[in-house]
């Protein structure tokens, strides 16, 4: 599993250095990111909100919000 995830972050790291608008995506998900682990970190109870964030994201992905 590891060298897939491997994989997909490296074709993103060559995509993003390619091109100036998937530059732009990778950053804007990067800020989103650290800003949910901030959030996440800040919880007493950490595995509750990252639950919530997996939910969060996850029901975006999906269109739900």
């Amino acid at each position: 599993m590891s060298v897939l995830l491997r994989k997909i972050a490296r074709y993103v790291a060559q995509k993003a250095a390619s091109d100036p608008e998937a530059r732009e995506k990778v950053v804007k998900g990067a800020r989103v990111v650290f800003e949910e682990a901030k959030q996440i970190a800040k919880e007493n109870d950490r595995a509750y909100a990252a639950g919530r964030a997996v939910r969060r994201a996850f029901d975006k992905w999906q269109g739900n919000r």
